[in-house]
């Protein structure tokens, strides 16, 4: 007799690992299968938890792109890639040329970082 999960409001750090390891082993599920739905679930639960306890660090929007590039180990060419200009990336990350709407949108995802922590001002760098 196979006994589905039940799953609950993710409150703790061991129940949150659970949550990801059972995510890991039905994230290919089917659509529109009792798995897929169990998946979606567990999307919901595992982001509202993220949200709940992830503290984002004060730091201007370039500063946090570097922080996640370096955590999921990309480079400027992952993030030109999404974007489709190295230079403009380049510029960016070099404080030489401010985020566009654009950049933010398709960063957002990419990095996993709300879009509001990205729209913050920050201060370019000018040549002289």
């Amino acid at each position: 007799m196979n006994v589905k999960p039940q799953w609950f409001l993710i409150e703790s750090e061991q129940a949150y690992h659970k949550a990801i390891a059972r995510y890991e082993e039905i994230k290919h599920a089917k659509k529109g299968s009792d798995e897929h739905k169990e998946k979606m679930l567990l999307v919901h639960l595992i982001a509202e938890y993220e949200k709940s306890t992830l503290e984002l660090p004060e730091v201007d929007p370039v500063e946090m792109i570097k922080i996640r590039m370096e955590d999921f180990g990309y480079k400027a060419a992952d993030l030109a890639n999404v974007y489709g200009d190295k230079g403009t990336i380049s510029k960016v990350l070099n404080y030489k040329q401010p985020l566009s709407l654009t950049m933010i949108r398709k960063f957002s995802q990419l990095l996993r970082l709300p879009a509001d922590s990205l729209i913050k001002e920050y201060e370019l760098k000018t040549s002289v």
